[in-house]
């Protein structure tokens, strides 16, 4: 698919189709193109807007969790969003719990995937051999439960993220707040129809996390995917998709 990625204000994203709003928030070395599969299928009834969070640029972005939410309800107040489903993946989904926290009556619905916020383990050991491009090669492919997954072009982008210095700082900066900010007892108090969708075999948020937000977020519903890994929208699209597709035909009506 051909992104055409507009940009406004200062922010960069894609939005697509028109209806009620789903906002894709991505990964920490996620891109806008893991939600590929999702733009092409559901922008025919709604409104898809997935903004480019600013991650790696020298920015005036805190590099924390509350910093990038805050970027990202700023970016939602630019493009009028009033009322949305949030989608978010490992990092993104992260975010879209404090979004949903401090927004109640902005969000009708929330989706997680390979989310943080109560464990992640990074792409395992983290890049102590940055240098070494098949080291890179093997930490990108544990993202995954298929390691053709991990294409050239992927890990040539992350090859190209972690030997910046500056960029590999803030990476790690982001991590820590991440690993750092648990919100077990804050998830509580999300009471909008939520879904997990998680892969099986996810080696970052592994499946207990998954029945841990389970069992904390009052409304959910828990799905997971066998032979799947960290970003389930990416690796099985046609599944995710088919999950999504019913729980929002379950809790969004489509004007």
């Amino acid at each position: 698919m051909d992104f055409h990625i507009q940009q406004e204000n200062g922010y960069k994203y894609v939005e697509r189709g028109n209806g009620p709003v789903l906002l894709l928030l991505h990964g920490l070395f996620g891109a806008l193109s893991n939600f590929e599969a999702v733009i092409k299928d559901f922008s025919s009834n709604f409104r898809v807007i997935i903004p480019l969070i600013p991650l790696y640029e020298k920015n005036n972005v805190s590099t924390t969790v509350s910093g990038l939410t805050a970027y990202v309800e700023e970016f939602a107040a630019f493009k009028g969003i009033e009322n949305c489903t949030l989608i978010g993946n490992s990092l993104g989904g992260h975010i879209a719990l404090v979004y949903a926290l401090q927004n109640k009556e902005k969000v009708r619905a929330l989706v997680l995937t390979g989310s943080s916020g109560l464990f992640e383990s990074g792409m395992g050991s983290g890049f102590p051999r940055r240098s070494s491009y098949e080291y890179v090669r093997e930490r990108v492919a544990y993202t995954f439960y298929s390691p053709e997954m991990a294409t050239k072009e992927l890990v040539d982008e992350v090859f190209g993220i972690v030997n910046d210095n500056f960029k590999t700082l803030r990476v790690l900066k982001i991590a820590r707040s991440a690993q750092r900010h648990n919100m077990r007892d804050d998830i509580v108090s999300i009471h909008v129809p939520t879904l997990l969708i998680w892969g099986l075999n996810d080696n970052i948020t592994p499946p207990r996390v998954a029945h841990e937000f389970h069992k904390l977020i009052p409304n959910t519903q828990l799905n997971f995917i066998d032979k799947c890994g960290h970003v389930p929208m990416m690796e099985h699209p046609q599944k995710f998709n088919r999950i999504l597709k019913g729980f929002l035909e379950k809790h969004v009506e489509i004007v």
